[in-house]
Order: structure tokens, then sequence, then C-alpha cells
């Protein structure tokens, strides 16, 4: 039997995976994940050509990441993928300054990865956990890391430095940037449709709980808005974006939030829900009625038509805009109000089309094509996989 390639991709609250068939293409076999781990966790495993659907509740209370675990195990040990596994691909947030390539992820890369933990608190130390539990599952199967930063390395120094002391950047006080992974599945979509020109002038659009843009020019990342760290650029589910670092300053001084209640308020008590006061969840505020939802409602199509225009200055305008992850891919009504937005750059959608749930939403007289395009962080992540072995 052909063996297989396994994929992990953790997050707070979900383990996704999938399997994939190697050789000369990736062949998808099974697409599946755990979802409300922390609540109510279910293992989900969507239709392919070589599986049916399955959906099972894993029971009425959280679980551990390592139970999620243990219940794909069991679902891939059953349809008898596990042991044809050779590779297992994991999904890493943050690479810092030396991983900016998949990696053989061995102690000593481990170690290093550790040590970031810092900047990336709610995923790192989750991709971590899932690389000690695949290699005790799986302890002849090469551990392989491809990392969310590594996409954005591209990017020219001054889009990467801050206004800090030269010593500091030195030192690795830089932007390293976000979602490199679903901006890397978006980049190899548009070379597709587009061939090598990608797109041209690209503003893609990765919106879910955790959210920001990337500015691409052939399908290679120019500016985006996260930086240091996930709580940068644009109000996301519970994280603030972008703040005047006054407000850090005060903050510490005069409320006296020690590290620890600072990092709990800018991660977990900000962004919908701290705006609202009711839910971090777009849906649930697109179907609220009170004034404080639709106010972070607003306030997060705002931040995104803000860095759009200043995206689209770093790469000279805007030839196509991409939508994608959860908000991405199923707000249409958020993509209307991002688009009315920015229609000072040519942007047009068309209500038809966005409503229907189309790959191309925008209208026949708009200038700049606008699409949806699926998440698939985990075909991103095989994709590197496949010729790992050749670098």
């Amino acid at each position: 039997m052909t063996d297989t390639i396994l994929i992990l991709n953790g997050g707070s609250s979900s383990l996704k995976f999938a399997v994939f068939q190697g050789g000369d293409a990736l062949h998808l076999l099974v697409r599946g994940s755990v979802s409300s781990i922390g609540q109510r966790p279910r293992l989900h495993v969507a239709p392919t050509a070589t599986t049916p659907p399955f959906d099972r509740s894993l029971g009425e209370r959280p679980i551990s990441m390592d139970k999620a675990f243990e219940a794909v195990a069991s679902y891939l040990t059953g349809r008898g993928l596990l042991r044809r596994v050779r590779r297992v691909g994991h999904r890493v947030v943050h690479g810092g300054r030396e991983f900016a390539r998949a990696t053989l992820l061995d102690q000593r890369a481990l170690d290093a990865l550790r040590r970031l933990e810092p900047l990336a608190p709610i995923h790192q130390a989750i991709n971590l956990e899932l690389v000690g539990l695949a290699n005790r599952l799986l302890p002849d199967a090469m551990q392989v890391g491809c990392f969310d930063t590594a996409f954005h390395a591209t990017r020219p120094e001054l889009a990467r430095l801050y206004g800090l002391p030269h010593e500091m950047s030195e030192q690795g006080i830089v932007s390293y940037g976000f979602h490199g992974l679903s901006y890397s599945h978006i980049a190899s979509e548009l070379h597709r449709r587009y061939g090598a020109a990608a797109g041209g002038r690209t503003i893609a659009a990765h919106l879910g709980s955790g959210a920001s843009l990337c500015a691409m020019k052939a399908g290679v990342s120019q500016a985006t808005t996260m930086g240091f760290s996930t709580l940068d650029g644009l109000v996301m589910s519970t994280r603030c974006g972008a703040m005047d670092p006054g407000v850090l300053l005060h903050l510490m001084q005069e409320r006296k939030l020690s590290p620890d209640e600072l990092g709990d308020l800018l991660y977990e008590r900000s962004g919908l829900l701290g705006v609202s006061g009711i839910s971090g969840d777009m849906q649930t505020l697109l179907a609220s009625e009170d004034a404080a939802a639709m106010r972070a409602v607003d306030l997060f199509v705002y931040r995104v038509a803000l860095e759009i225009g200043s995206l689209a200055a770093v790469i000279g305008g805007l030839d196509t805009l991409v939508f994608t992850a959860g908000i991405g891919e199923h707000a249409p009504k958020i993509r209307h109000s991002i688009c009315e937005s920015a229609a000072w750059l040519g942007v047009a959608i068309d209500v038809g089309l966005n409503r229907g749930g189309e790959d191309l939403v925008s209208a026949p007289n708009s200038r700049v094509d606008v699409l949806v395009i699926p998440a698939d962080e985990e075909r991103a992540v095989a994709s590197e996989l496949l010729n790992f072995e050749t670098v």
C-alpha cells in the first residue's frame, strides 16, 4: 500500500486533521476535525471520494488535546490509515527568524520552538504538544514542522522593522506575520487561476476567530497586518488588534495590571467579545439586534477597510481581493460591507453571487476580482511535505 501523510493542525478549541496519499501529487483521503474541545467535543469527518461522512459526540464535557488526538488516532486506525503513515506534518504558528521553511522536528528544533511560546501563547504550546503525541504514537514516522511565519519571510526589510533601536531588531524584535500557511494555499490557488501573475496586486483576507490581511505581488508576501505576535492588526474574536502602545503603559502603570492580567485582557477578553460584551462569534453578533453587537461588527469592518487601504498603498493598487477562513467564507454580509468600503479602489461586489456562495463574487463592472477561496492549511502543509526529503 502507498504511504500516507498525516497533517495535524491544533488550535485553542479544535484539532483539524487530514490524510493525503503522496506520490507525484496529493490525493486527499480523509479530512476532519475535533471541534468544541473546551465545551461539547465532536469528531466530524467530511466526505471525500474514498471516505464517507462521519460525525460523533465525544461527550458532554470538555476534553484535553491528548484525548482529542486519541479520538483522531482511533478513527484513523479503524480506517486502516494510521499504520500507513510515514510522515506527519504539523502546522506550527511561530517559526521565529530561524525556521523559514519545512523543518525536521528533532530535539534541537523543538527546544528552539518552545522558546517562542510567549509570542504565540494560544497556539505554540498546543502545536508542540501534538508533535510529542504523534511522536509517541508513530515513533518511526518523520515529524516535520511547517510555519505560519515562513510565508512572510519574503517581505522587504522595511515591512519587518519597528521604530525601535537597531540592536533590538537584531535580537529578533521584528514583525514576523502569521496565517502564512493559509496565504500559501491562497497563492497556489491564484497561480492555478491566473498563471504566473497569480492575481497581480492581491490582498488576501484571512478572517476567522484570528484574523489578518496579506498584501501580495504575484503570490509573494509584501506586507501583512500581524507582526511580532498574533495580537497585532485587525480586531479579532477575543484579541484586541493594533492599538496605541501608550494604552498598555497606562494599563500597567495606572491600572496596575500584571503581565498575566494584561495578557488575559488582550488575548481573551477583548476584540469582538470585549466591544460587544455579548460574544466573540461573528454569526452570533450578526444575528443580534443589540446596539453593542452592531458596534462590534462595524468596528471589525472599519478596521479591515482601514488596513486594506494601507496595504493597497504598499503594493500600488489592487487587482484581486480574496476572502478566506470562517468569517471570510461564511459571512456574506461582512464581505459586502468590506467591499463597499473598498469601492474607491474599484471594488464592486455582485449581491446575488455573494449571497449564493460563488467563488467569484465581483460584479461585471468591478475593476478588482473578488474571490472566496476556502482555507486549506492542511493541504499547504502536505504540499511542503511532498518534496521535503528532496529539499
